[in-house]
């Protein structure tokens, strides 16, 4: 990757966070640790052929967190600024140590232990500039949006097609001897078209999100899909309340992954805010799932080769065999539990879920047949999931099955359950595999929950 894309090279930037480091230990500061970081982008959305939004962005940004005191009386203070002048940066640390005397002392706070921090960190290959101009991003949405209308002339209307394109790079250091950073990037191409007219009007869309602008889909066969998938919508039933089978496409089962993380991450287990509490060493998933998380797939969005704290990242399991082997804790959290951080400061990194149930013939088709009658959810709404308690009812859309074909598409439904009985009740998982953000996952079979219409 070329340090020409960003007006600071990645040296310049190791420079600056050695400044403030040293600005911070001048000032009094137990430890200090930095985070300085610049990017570029470019976003652009279109609409039944016309241009609606240009947007370029320059970004750069600098945030500092101060310690002060050791031990079990530690106060801290942040505080960030934009601009990178040697003055701005020593008033930005003053700033920070000022807001930590000031602060009740907590005796969790504090740098991750030095011996987890990462001292060679991998190149993971993770920033692929894309340098196109507005007029090229333009015509890429317009293609996009094109292809959708010429699928079919019930295609009507266009919530827009989009190109977004972002390179940015960071240094995070700390007083522990840690510094490391590295460039990144994520572009992606949307379309969203609606298809009917008037009170039968149904709208779906489509992405494709990538490091790798060459990896990415082309934007006529997104915007086909995207109108095959609003149109496949229209006419759409209404179901009356029963208990059925729930079949989550791709897309919608990376949220339940997702609702997983949440379940088990630091904030929420020392709050005592989750519903898979003390779950450790539990089966709480169907015996046949296994989640891993891998951080150090080259390439992949949700690789990286340490946390936001500079703590190293391991391929570990997450899930084997139903049974919960690890949660997602930064060292904060991880101090307050007791326990030992897991490098998940920011977030989980490349989780997969599988079954060992999974033949590679699992294919869509296959899971359909799979879910025999029930209803196949292709649209969530709204949030609907209490973590403290497990109960989830969303809104939702999708279509009914019956013996393995879909008969027709349904919407005004909600799905409702406890999250308990959801993740032992996986039936299946699919060979349909989709990454969305840093998860992946097939679809999943969920063995019943209720269905409320009207």
């Amino acid at each position: 990757m070329n340090d020409s894309v960003f007006i600071h090279s990645q040296d310049q930037l190791k420079q600056l966070a050695q400044d403030v480091l040293r600005f911070a230990k001048e000032k009094g500061a137990s430890d200090a640790a930095v985070e300085i970081s610049e990017g570029s982008g470019l976003s652009v959305s279109v609409r039944k052929g016309n241009v609606e939004t240009i947007e370029q962005n320059k970004d750069k940004g600098m945030g500092v967190t101060v310690y002060l005191g050791r031990d079990r009386s530690i106060r801290r203070g942040n505080a960030s600024t934009s601009d990178f002048s040697q003055q701005a940066l020593k008033d930005t640390v003053e700033a920070a140590y000022n807001i930590a005397r000031f602060t009740a002392e907590d005796d969790c706070a504090g740098l991750p232990d030095a011996d987890m921090l990462e001292r060679h960190p991998l190149d993971l290959q993770l920033c692929y500039p894309w340098l196109l101009s507005a007029e090229e991003a333009v015509e890429l949405a317009k293609r996009g949006e094109a292809a959708a209308f010429s699928v079919d002339k019930r295609i009507t209307n266009s919530e827009g097609a989009g190109v977004y394109a972002q390179q940015s790079h960071f240094i995070t250091a700390n007083t522990h001897g840690f510094i490391g950073g590295y460039p990144y990037s994520r572009h992606t191409i949307s379309v969203a078209p609606i298809a009917g007219k008037g009170a039968n009007m149904q709208r779906d869309d489509w992405y494709s999100s990538m490091r790798d602008p060459a990896k990415l889909a082309q934007p006529e066969a997104i915007g086909r899909y995207a109108a095959e998938r609003a149109l496949a919508r229209l006419n759409a039933h209404k179901l009356d309340t029963r208990t059925c089978p729930v079949l989550f496409e791709a897309p919608l089962a990376a949220g339940l992954l997702g609702a997983f993380v949440q379940a088990v991450s630091g904030g929420a287990l020392y709050r005592k805010s989750t519903f898979l509490l003390d779950s450790l060493g539990k089966c709480v998933l169907a015996p046949h799932i296994d989640i891993v998380e891998d951080p150090h797939i080259v390439g992949a969005v949700g690789s990286s080769p340490f946390d936001e704290e500079g703590v190293r990242t391991s391929r570990r399991d997450v899930v084997k065999n139903g049974v919960v082997q690890g949660y997602f804790l930064s060292t904060y959290s991880a101090r307050k539990l007791g326990m030992k951080t897991t490098g998940n400061a920011g977030g989980s990194h490349n989780l997969v879920l599988t079954s060992t149930l999974t033949k590679p013939t699992d294919d869509f088709k296959a899971m359909l047949k799979k879910l025999d009658t029930g209803l196949l959810v292709t649209e969530l709404m709204g949030q609907g999931v209490n973590y403290v308690t497990g109960d989830y009812s969303r809104g939702a859309s999708g279509y009914w099955v019956e013996k393995g074909v879909i008969q027709y598409p349904v919407e005004e439904i909600t799905i409702a359950g406890n999250m308990k009985d959801i993740f032992r009740q996986i039936a299946a998982v699919g060979a349909d595999t989709l990454v969305r953000g840093t998860k992946q996952t097939g679809s999943i079979l969920i063995e019943k929950m209720v269905v409320a219409g009207s």
